[in-house]
């Protein structure tokens, strides 16, 4: 769980911080003659797309022996958080494509981020290789919105020449206007500087040595056989460090949630339906989904919760006594309701299944199955509303009515 929730969300807020300084306060214009970006801002920006990707890489080095035997991509399509429908056909691919794709994964994490020291042009192809990494990456996982945001500092990489293309050359427009300014950049014909120039001089100087200082213990993290990933070393989050699977599951587990209007919970006569999330894997005839870079985050909390214990993720406790109210914000987190219409559910209980792809034209595809799945056991014995009753006091949860 902390992988979801520190993962993005601190590089969104060190993103967000880095904007605060990229643009002038005082204009809106798109073209600013005073107070082009800083150089310092932009090295910021670089700087943070060099820790993503290099402390992603070193994660995996040193951490599932899988990525150091090139097997780890067997794996991580069928038991990534929320598969897509390329995954389903991805997971097929055969050995050595997997390795292969294994290999370009190091090279663009580990060796790849080195090139934005190497020149201009080093850089500008860093920035292409890491925004095509983030496509791929895109186009076989819904890793919600961390892909395109990884991509934002990625663009610091580029320089206005090779951006030019992207404006338009007519005239009068901001490509021409950029050109004026370089040219009497060049004849050194520069306009007298202002208050306001040197107060931002003097942010963007002490913006860039609290960005070196925080950097002190990220660096120190890189560089330690005992990486710790997507961890902030200061309470504001502006540095931090990053990292993604450094540890591949094998084995695809799902908690998945029946009710049922049975007296007796016990009764083998008892009829449980299942509650579906949205786009996490329960009908084994649905089609994965692709929802990426919306973000379903309950789908992915049932996902670390499959491979732990519902005493170690206490709230999945807490979200099956909500629905055993027929909590309406509740149940517009799920995609079905079997109990729609009907009185709510007397129990529910969480069943553990092993789920796997189907072989795409075998025998479960032909049924229109995306997956297989076998039951492990029981996750959490059934509950019912009122023998909850104690469970919320002693946590201090409101008693869902």
């Amino acid at each position: 769980m902390k992988e979801s929730s520190l993962g993005w969300e601190s590089q969104l807020l060190e993103t967000g911080f880095l904007g605060i300084f990229l643009c002038p306060l005082w204009t809106l214009s798109r073209l600013p003659r005073h107070t082009p970006p800083s150089s310092i801002v932009i090295w910021g920006f670089r700087w943070l797309i060099f820790r993503i990707m290099l402390g992603a890489g070193l994660i995996k080095i040193r951490g599932d022996r899988c990525w150091r035997d090139l097997t780890c991509m067997d794996y991580h399509y069928e038991t990534q958080p929320v598969p897509n429908p390329i995954a389903y056909f991805m997971h097929r691919s055969p050995w050595w494509f997997h390795q292969f794709e294994t290999l370009v994964n190091h090279f663009i994490e580990l060796v790849v981020p080195f090139f934005l020291f190497l020149g201009r042009r080093m850089c500008i192809v860093h920035g292409l290789l890491q925004i095509l990494f983030q496509v791929l990456l895109i186009i076989s996982g819904n890793l919600s919105f961390l892909n395109w945001l990884t991509m934002v500092p990625s663009i610091a990489c580029f320089d206005d020449s090779s951006l030019g293309f992207l404006f338009s050359s007519r005239r009068g427009g901001v490509k021409e206007r950029v050109a004026q300014m370089q040219l009497k950049e060049a004849a050194r014909e520069q306009l007298p500087p202002r208050y306001g120039c040197y107060v931002r001089k003097v942010v963007n100087i002490s913006f860039g040595v609290l960005i070196a200082y925080l950097s002190i213990p990220v660096v120190l993290n890189l560089l330690n056989s005992r990486q710790v990933m997507n961890t902030s070393f200061n309470p504001l989050r502006i540095v931090n460090t990053y990292g993604a699977f450094g540890s591949i599951t094998k084995e695809r587990t799902e908690v998945i949630l029946q009710g049922t209007s049975s007296l007796d919970p016990n009764d083998p006569t008892a009829v449980w339906e299942e509650y579906d999330f949205k786009c996490k894997p329960g009908d084994l005839k649905r089609r994965p989904c692709f929802i990426t870079p919306y973000h379903y985050r309950l789908d992915w909390l049932m996902w670390f919760a499959a491979f732990q214990t519902y005493e170690q993720n206490e709230w999945i406790i807490h979200l099956a006594g909500k629905l055993l109210a027929q909590e309406e914000e509740t149940l517009s987190l799920m995609a079905t309701n079997p109990f729609a219409g009907r009185e709510p559910p007397r129990w529910i209980r969480g069943e553990h299944f092993k789920y796997k792809f189907s072989q795409p034209g075998g025998k479960h595809a032909r049924e229109g199955k995306w997956w297989i799945r076998k039951r492990i056991g029981p996750y959490f014995p059934p509950v019912n509303l009122q023998g909850l009753k104690k469970f919320y006091e002693d946590r201090n949860w409101p008693y869902p009515v």
